[in-house]
């Protein structure tokens, strides 16, 4: 049978089970990034315990255990997803999960700081779930629907954001922190048995000697909408990580009580969060309708202008509100980008380049708060908002040029057909 033809079989099998793959999925991608960010406000303090006695150490340490988790993970994302693309999805989800369970265990018997370092490294190269769940779900979900799925599984990874510091800042007084990060390992454990359990993925024996055979980026037919979809991940990362170093200070100079100053910047930090987990799945559902691209450019554009007044806001709630706006113009970004790169791509080197398009956004969400904090202490902070305007509308006007010329869909067929006939 030609590949085309077990291509098509392959999309329309896994229609049947799409619907539970994205269930399970959302589950433990939100179980998993919860696990991963409640240590966030107790991580100092687990530090201090753990023999670390000066503050600036305490600091310092803090910063490199929790970096030390998305460093690795860039380097190994596009590793993982080419080994799924060898021999499958689900399994990749299933090592993950069952990885986290075993390295977030045993942080909570860590005995000294350098074992704390090393097991979050563990963490970053042995997990990786949720980029995990976006290959699959981006692969097994009919291509009609794929950027709705997409924007789901996007609000329950950034609901688990939003969630999993909450959790870390009630569970150790009550468990204490070595015993939260036990209930975290025991949480996904369950999402370890979810996935392997419940997930079915249909598997096509030609995409397998496809993957094996070629590299992930030779075989891809047309390299620019890939390349732009990288940019614009680590753009989308950038912009909304570039502000948070400085947000506190700002928030002061227009907050004249000083003891609101902390909760405000929370409701500020939180806003854009929120407006992307209520903006994803909508802003997905409309790009299945009128196409990525345009979503992709408008929601970049509407950002940037967004940012320019937030630079010149005299009130708290003038900044909460503009970055609850802002977020929801961001929050189908993530979603249209796997989108764009599933339909521009083999289905045997899916894995590999949503891998790089993880690793892309790591080195925004990486790049971010350095260059927003260097830029606001020798610049000034408004420089910080308007420079990452900019950027986000020459974004914008950049996805806009380098957009398919065609229609999306006759884009779309083309790429995917280009890419069977490689295959074959």
């Amino acid at each position: 049978m030609p590949d085309t033809q077990l291509d098509a079989v392959s999309v329309k099998a896994g229609s049947i089970h799409w619907k539970r793959n994205l269930t399970v999925a959302l589950i433990g991608s939100f179980t998993t990034i919860v696990a991963m960010t409640l240590l966030l406000p107790f991580l100092p303090l687990y530090v201090e315990e753990l023999g670390v006695a000066d503050h600036a150490a305490i600091v310092q340490w803090s910063g490199i255990a929790y970096g030390a988790t998305f460093l690795a993970a860039a380097l190994v994302a596009p590793l993982w997803g080419r080994l799924g693309d060898i021999y499958g999805r689900k399994l990749m989800l299933v090592r993950a999960s069952l990885g986290m369970t075993v390295a977030i265990s045993l942080m909570g018997m860590a005995g000294n700081v350098w074992q704390l370092m090393a097991l979050r490294l563990f963490v970053g190269l042995a997990g990786g779930y949720s980029s995990g769940s976006m290959v699959l779900v981006a692969t097994q979900t009919p291509k009609e629907r794929s950027a709705w799925a997409l924007g789901v599984l996007s609000c329950g990874i950034m609901a688990g954001n939003l969630v999993g510091p909450l959790i870390g800042g009630v569970l150790p007084p009550v468990i204490g922190i070595r015993g939260t990060f036990l209930a975290a390992g025991a949480m996904i454990f369950l999402a370890f048995l979810a996935t392997a359990l419940l997930i079915k993925e249909e598997k096509s024996p030609a995409r397998k000697q496809a993957a094996k055979a070629s590299g992930g980026w030779i075989s891809i037919p047309d390299k620019g909408p890939v390349v732009a979809m990288l940019a614009t991940g680590a753009l989308l990362m950038f912009a909304n990580m570039s502000i948070e170093p400085i947000i506190t200070v700002y928030v002061a100079q227009i907050v004249p009580d000083a003891t609101e100053v902390t909760k405000i910047s929370g409701l500020v930090m939180s806003a854009a969060a929120l407006g992307s987990i209520l903006s994803a799945s909508r802003l997905g559902r409309l790009a299945d309708r009128i196409g990525h691209w345009p979503v992709i450019s408008g929601a970049l554009a509407v950002a940037g202008l967004l940012l320019i007044p937030q630079a010149f806001v005299t009130s708290s709630w003038q900044l909460i509100v503009l970055r609850f706006l802002m977020g929801a113009a961001l929050g189908g970004l993530l979603p249209c980008i796997a989108a764009v790169i599933r339909h521009s791509v083999p289905d045997s080197a899916a894995g590999s380049i949503l891998g790089l398009s993880v690793s892309s956004q790591y080195v925004g969400q990486v790049a971010g708060p350095i260059l927003g904090g260097f830029v606001g202490g020798h610049v000034g902070m408004r420089a910080v908002f308007l420079g990452t305007a900019v950027l986000l509308l020459a974004g914008g006007a950049y996805a806009w040029i380098v957009r398919p010329k065609t229609t999306e869909t006759g884009a779309g067929s083309a790429s995917r057909a280009a890419a069977d006939q490689f295959d074959a």
